[in-house]
């Protein structure tokens, strides 16, 4: 028995570009109606959804039936929160607010095995095949077949930037145009001189360090994210999909010179 590959890192380290899209609510049908619908990536989220590790388990199951990845957004709390969406055959896990290389090496410690860290040991949940897959099998594969990409969202991260670019076990640095933003004192501002330079930035220190980089992008700027070196882009989210559509159909019934919809 194999760990199921990863169908981002397979296409990041043979040059291309994964696509995501994000969740915020808990229904594995929309998950797979996500993973049917072309993207490599459904990002799931536990760090501002209420979403819960059975509610977790189920999506990334939604997601497998489709061949896609699952990417879960933890919460920062224990070891626990960072590892058990990875228990959950999870192929991916991303850390937010990542300050600096200590937070990066304290996440690459509780992330991954022997010899990179020292991740806690079982084997006998989903991704291990329920001790199905070898002890040996199992270490190596989960290191080599699961990402840990950590976000790069504060302006203080960027004062050791090559530094926490540069930590083993650590995949994607993951920039968060919002919270950054925020951080700068100007929520919204997503052209502050600021955070284009860190937009900029962290490509191609990535790239200097071995390491993918990775963003949230509108669809009609995808291309401009590629040329400026991301390669995990996370495109659109289902509650502004669904918000989309919803006023669209409502908008049927704004009836000129009929408010009532009499005819």
């Amino acid at each position: 028995m194999q760990m199921r590959p990863s169908r981002v890192l397979e296409k990041l380290r043979g040059g291309g570009v994964a696509s995501c899209v994000r969740m915020n609510l808990a229904d594995p049908r929309i998950v797979e109606i996500a993973a049917m619908s072309g993207f490599d990536c459904v990002w799931i989220d536990m760090e501002h959804a209420p979403n819960t590790v059975r509610e977790v388990e189920h999506q990334v199951r939604a997601a497998k039936v489709h061949g896609v990845d699952t990417m879960v957004r933890v919460e920062r709390g224990s070891y626990s929160d960072l590892v058990r969406p990875l228990e959950l055959d999870a192929a991916g896990v991303l850390i937010p607010h990542v300050m600096g290389p200590e937070d990066a090496r304290a996440v690459a410690r509780t992330t991954r095995f022997h010899p990179v860290g020292r991740r806690p040991l079982d084997g006998g949940n989903t991704d291990g095949g329920f001790c199905g897959i070898p002890l040996e099998d199992y270490i190596r594969q989960a290191n080599e077949r699961r990402f840990v990409a950590v976000q790069i969202e504060d302006p203080e991260a960027m004062e050791e930037i090559e530094e926490t670019a540069s930590v083993e076990g650590i995949d994607i640095l993951f920039f968060g145009p919002g919270d950054f933003a925020h951080g700068l004192g100007a929520p919204g501002d997503f052209a502050h001189p600021r955070l284009l330079e860190a937009m900029r930035k962290i490509p191609e220190v990535a790239r200097r360090h071995g390491k993918f980089a990775g963003t949230v992008a509108a669809p009609d700027r995808v291309r401009e994210i590629i040329d400026l070196g991301y390669r995990l882009i996370n495109v659109g989210a289902d509650v502004l999909g669904l918000s989309d559509y919803f006023r669209r159909t409502a908008a049927a019934f704004d009836l000129d010179g009929d408010p009532e919809g009499a005819g």
